[in-house]
């Protein structure tokens, strides 16, 4: 085996079962040279693999490996399947295309396509929102079962990001109902001013929703008509990738 290959290996390992871990406390514990844990942490930083507290100079696992691992076993493949998706969605739109899961009542950003425009939506892989004001993340908390909606909207405590934010209970159940009935959810700048998205489910092979995808933009580009034929196309490409997950209506 290569050595510095094994040594970043044995430093994921470690760090998948701690949390933030100084380099002279990992050093020690796996038995490395602290200046080649150093190096190799620092290069893992540079990948994204592990991430530097900059405050207490210690390290934790990064953000990049939580596309890998979706990559790797998630859904059979979720970003493999969905990225072929991304691409043809963002060539069509010109607009920033993201791919997102339900994970602990959060929306979790896990694959991005950003618009290629000057004035566009940034990529927010690793990132999380709520479900409550996200296209994305209403068209994940729409589909979930009775039971788990209705505790949602009990524990959650809305917060207004924006002047636009549904931060009541009762609205937020006549929202979902509506996002149930047109098939995509809308961001109508309640995350973020200025922004517009549309987001639309992805099903696994039991009929779950599990994950959704987005189209955002600009409120100058995201008028209600082009929303309208924008909506078309998210719904029709997140039934194709449900397909090639398995789902059958």
């Amino acid at each position: 085996m290569v050595n510095t290959v094994s040594r970043a290996a044995l430093i994921l390992n470690y760090l998948s079962d701690h949390d933030e871990q100084g380099v002279s406390e990992i050093a020690k514990t796996l038995e490395i040279p602290k200046s080649s844990a150093h190096s190799i942490l620092e290069t893992l930083v540079y990948y994204k693999l592990v991430e530097k507290d900059e405050r207490t100079s210690r390290f934790h696992l990064g953000i990049k490996l939580i596309e890998l691992g979706y990559l790797a076993q998630g859904e059979q493949g979720l970003v493999r399947i969905a990225r072929p998706f991304l691409h043809g969605l963002n060539n069509e739109t010109e607009e920033t295309i993201h791919l997102t899961v339900l994970d602990n009542d959060e929306v979790l950003y896990i694959d991005c396509v950003e618009s290629r425009l000057r004035l566009r939506t940034y990529s927010v892989i690793g990132v999380r929102a709520p479900l409550y004001c996200t296209s994305v993340g209403k068209a994940l908390l729409a589909w979930q079962p009775e039971d788990y909606i209705n505790n949602y909207l009990i524990q959650t405590e809305f917060t207004a990001e924006t002047p636009r934010t549904i931060t009541d209970s009762e609205a937020m159940k006549i929202e979902l109902a509506k996002v149930r009935a047109q098939g995509f959810a809308i961001d109508d700048r309640e995350h973020e001013e200025h922004l517009r998205c549309i987001g639309a489910p992805i099903r696994n092979a039991h009929g779950e929703v599990f994950a959704s995808l987005s189209i955002s933009g600009p409120e100058v580009r995201m008028k209600s008509e082009r929303i309208i034929n924008l909506a078309k196309q998210i719904t029709n490409i997140t039934t194709e990738i449900s397909r090639k997950l398995g789902y059958r209506e």
